[in-house]
């Protein structure tokens, strides 16, 4: 009787001790969960509904789910920790882990990039999204060296949107347009009066007739209603605005090789994302400003064409000359560039 008592108590003291062992390592563990959590601020300068915010969340979400829950990443759109101008800046001083900057706002720093921005180079986000990012991967820019370059994209090509309708370059002549970065300089050879300005300010500057239309990708059509005031849009695929998305750089060394890894992997594929989900967009607000607006889209002529392509040659002789006093084979990038849009563009097919 009494062997039989002691070996219950005996029983009930190893369920309790292995119910006490479980309970503290069911404490132990969301302790221990939290403190392997890696969390990283992304700060992006556009309006959260635009596609370089979208990118950066979608980016967010495949991280977390590829690294299972180890990267953590706070988004900051709108310019709520980090601006346009300062994003690079404010990386390199660890104000952001992560900002995503438009190379073409700071001109001269970025020089190897602007190949990106000269006239009628490419027809489709997609394509100069992966060129860009190729061409990143082929000559290592100078101005990148002190970040991490997590991943590179433009947005879709620029077309005219105008409050009359723009069907030949003598129509073009005097029309005041807002336009930005080196679009100004293209404007002005093909003979418009371009406005700066940011393009929040735009739908005033309609409205008093400080402009008569703007120039940029068409998703603005209907994202920022801009077909509300332009009845008329010219498909000319004048230029694209290129973007660069770093990490500081103290940061990314103090990553796990993992998670560097799954980083590295997302490069490219980030860069072809956000170009095709860019020109879908914009697919889109075509649609939309011709159905919800009646908005006429006109089309030129190859001969016509031929003529805008001509006006703006200086462009990129500039743009040559220029790189070359800062020591950049801007003719091996230029060709570089041909040959990788022709790769690219036969891989999207």
């Amino acid at each position: 009787m009494q062997k039989k008592v002691l070996k219950g108590i005996w029983g009930m003291l190893t369920v309790g001790l292995f119910g006490l062992v479980i309970g503290l390592m069911a404490w132990g563990t969301p302790a221990t969960a939290v403190a392997e959590t890696i969390t990283l601020t992304y700060a992006n300068f556009p309006p959260a509904p635009t596609f370089p915010c979208v990118q950066m969340e979608r980016w967010a979400k495949e991280v977390k789910e590829r690294t299972k829950g180890k990267v953590d990443v706070k988004t900051f759109p709108g310019g709520t920790l980090l601006g346009a101008k300062n994003m690079f800046d404010g990386v390199l001083k660890g104000v952001a882990d992560i900002g995503c900057l438009a190379t073409a706002y700071q001109p001269g720093r970025f020089l190897l990039f602007e190949v990106m921005d000269l006239p009628f180079l490419f027809s489709s986000g997609e394509t100069a999204s992966v060129v860009m990012w190729d061409l990143y991967e082929q000559f290592k820019p100078e101005a990148f060296k002190d970040v991490k370059v997590l991943t590179m994209f433009t947005c879709p090509p620029a077309n005219i949107m105008s409050q009359k309708p723009v069907k030949n370059i003598e129509d073009l002549q005097g029309l005041k347009l807002r336009a930005a970065g080196t679009g100004v300089d293209i404007m002005k050879l093909l003979g418009a009066a371009p406005e700066g300005m940011p393009m929040s300010a735009v739908p005033e500057a309609l409205q008093k007739g400080v402009v008569q239309g703007l120039v940029s990708s068409l998703e603005v059509m209907k994202d920022m209603k801009f077909a509300e005031y332009c009845k008329f849009c010219t498909f000319t695929d004048l230029w694209v605005v290129p973007f660069a998305v770093v990490m500081n750089k103290q940061k990314w060394d103090s990553l796990p090789d993992d998670v560097k890894k799954v980083f590295d992997e997302l490069s490219r594929e980030q860069a072809q994302w956000t170009g095709k989900y860019a020109d879908n967009h914009a697919k889109e607000a075509v649609e939309w400003a011709k159905k919800e607006h009646n908005v006429e889209f006109i089309s030129l002529s190859p001969e016509e064409l031929a003529k805008w392509k001509a006006k703006v040659e200086p462009q990129v002789k500039e743009y040559i000359s220029r790189a070359k006093e800062k020591n950049i084979p801007a003719e091996e990038v230029l060709k570089a560039a041909m040959t990788l849009k022709e790769k690219a563009a036969a891989q999207s097919k």
